[in-house]
């Protein structure tokens, strides 16, 4: 039986009129006619009335229970590109639409809105997903089928209070359906002996609870790592190897507000660092540990020291994956140009903060701020000509013999590419206009189901609304052709998982932050999201070769 029924409309605005009942979402409706208002108004008034009154008299005037027409609409999803009339869609979502489903044969239906600042998106082995939210600093699971939250787990003693921290990224154990294990990065505050508490990182292993729906018997494998308000990375992944890789960003330094502050990248541990626990030059690294968080005995030995660090070098790997042939593969933002999607090799060195792409002289320079005797007197600015203190270096006086090139940037530009000029129409985000993407996941694809698809890596960005399809050549160390842009929208994505089918996409948004806008023309931002903190479904039905 229904027990209440709650009513929204906004007047003045084309917004949805949002009928509920039990606040599960049943209709969605969009006009800018007044009459049609008005005939909704009343439609919707005699509909309530329908279900209103023969609830108070213990009666039901539908032959179908209201139970079943719940999970009926809940199933079939909520679309962002509404299929009403075109007047009620703006250009760039008709495009969208058509695209999505003529050309790449794709419908897409929002399942889950409201999202804490999803981070990870996992497909689970209990066929639920589960979605790291940031700021709500918990594991929610979410049934795919329609969209219910199935359970919320939080994260003992992780702290949220600034721009990328929180809760962050994820891993099931390979052995999860007899462990319930599980591996969670998140930051927390540690007693440093000062004033304050100081931002830290830990990777815990929980245990889940069947019974219960929650974690339990949490162990640290590693804490005390360096934690930030920016590029914390964040993400893990298992190899076939059985070890746990784990990515570490550049925590913001040497840029915007910490233009002052000394960037580690190239900086490598003293065997009494290890010793001592001190992981501080663990910064812009991929780090290889056990399962229990120990150092495993193959480990590279870099610099004469053998420690978690597999590869160093990077600034911002959001992305983390394993490919075909079971090497690893990460997608990290580049400065103002050149995302990168890197193979990875043990003790390999890529180049961050002196390279930024290829080593090719062309557009990128490293500006070294955090040196300047009068760094604190200067105004950091790194689209400009460098201000005396601060020394400049070309990427070829970069001098290493374990240098490893990226297989595909987002993208190169030629020495004399005007940065100021590109973000003329971008005002204040001028970082949207720049010649990047800003990568945020990597993903696999392994199943046949997508003509196609076998064997490629998908990767979400952000600022770009895209999904690009990168296809592996035959060695897995280079791209085979140019990467395919998908699934274009006014939607930042943050990360994307398949059903074991293979033939749905589920993608999620971040709940906030400036996008290309979908326009002719020059770029220009916008933070006005499609679709933002949510759970995107996107179902392979197949191009209809008509449209073709």
């Amino acid at each position: 039986m229904i027990k209440a029924v709650s009513f929204i409309y906004l007047e003045n605005a084309n917004f949805p009129i949002i009928y509920h009942v039990d606040n599960i979402l049943l209709m969605r409706v969009r006009t800018k006619s007044n009459s049609n208002k008005t005939l909704i108004k009343l439609a919707l008034f005699a509909l309530i009335i329908s279900f209103v009154i023969p609830a108070m008299l213990g009666t039901n005037p539908n032959t179908t229970d209201s139970a079943e027409i719940v999970q009926t609409v809940l199933a079939q999803g909520e679309d962002p590109f509404p299929p009403t009339v075109n007047e009620t869609l703006t250009p760039a979502q008709q495009q969208a639409r058509e695209q999505l489903l003529n050309k790449q044969g794709f419908s897409v239906h929002v399942i889950t809105r409201n999202l804490s600042a999803p981070l990870n998106l996992l497909y689970g082995p209990d066929n639920a997903l589960w979605i790291t939210e940031r700021i709500g600093k918990d594991i929610v699971r979410i049934d795919p089928a329609n969209g219910t939250k199935l359970s919320s787990m939080p994260i003992p003693n992780a702290n949220q209070s600034k721009g990328q921290d929180g809760v962050l990224g994820m891993a099931f154990d390979p052995d999860f359906s007899n462990t319930y294990h599980i591996y969670v990065a998140y930051t927390y505050e540690e007693d440093s002996g000062q004033e304050m508490p100081e931002l830290k990182t830990k990777i815990t292993r929980f245990t889940y609870d069947q019974a219960t729906g929650n974690i339990a018997e949490p162990q640290d494998l590693i804490s005390s790592l360096s934690a930030s308000g920016d590029h914390n990375s964040g993400r893990m992944v298992f190899g076939p190897d059985g070890k746990l890789y784990y990515t570490i960003g550049d925590q913001g330094k040497n840029q915007l507000a910490l233009f002052c502050s000394n960037n580690l990248a190239q900086h490598l541990p003293t065997a009494d660092e290890v010793a001592n626990k001190n992981w501080s030059t663990y910064e812009d690294k991929v780090l290889r540990m056990n399962s229990d968080g120990s150092i495993p005995e193959d480990n590279p030995v870099i610099n004469g020291v053998q420690s978690h660090i597999f590869t160093y070098g990077h600034r911002n790997a959001q992305g983390i994956e394993v490919g075909p042939s079971g090497d690893i593969y990460v997608a990290e933002h580049g400065d103002n140009s050149d995302d990168e999607v890197n193979h990875l090799v043990a003790g390999g060195n890529y180049g961050w903060p002196y390279v930024s792409g290829y080593i090719d002289d062309k557009a990128y320079q490293f500006y070294n701020w955090s040196a300047a005797k009068n760094c604190s007197d200067l105004t950091f600015n790194d689209v400009a000509a460098a201000p005396a203190g601060v020394t400049v270096q070309n990427e070829s006086e970069f001098i290493t013999k374990n240098f490893e090139p990226p297989i595909e940037t987002f993208f190169t530009v030629e020495k004399d590419f005007n940065f100021t000029e590109a973000a003329a129409t971008c005002g204040e985000m001028t970082s949207v206009c720049y010649p990047t993407v800003a990568p945020s996941s990597l993903r696999l694809y392994t199943s046949d189901a997508i003509p196609g698809w076998e064997n490629s890596l998908l990767m979400t960005t952000l600022k770009a609304g895209k999904i690009f399809k990168i296809i592996l050549g035959d060695n897995g160390t280079t791209v085979s052709g140019e990467p395919e842009e998908l699934f274009r929208s006014e939607n930042r994505y943050r990360d994307i998982a398949y059903s074991p089918d293979g033939r749905t996409i589920y993608v999620i948004t971040d709940p906030r932050g400036p996008i290309q806008a979908m326009k002719e023309g020059p770029i220009t931002p916008t933070t006005t999201l499609w679709s933002p903190g949510a759970l995107i479904a996107l179902n392979y039905v197949g191009v209809n070769s008509t449209t073709q």
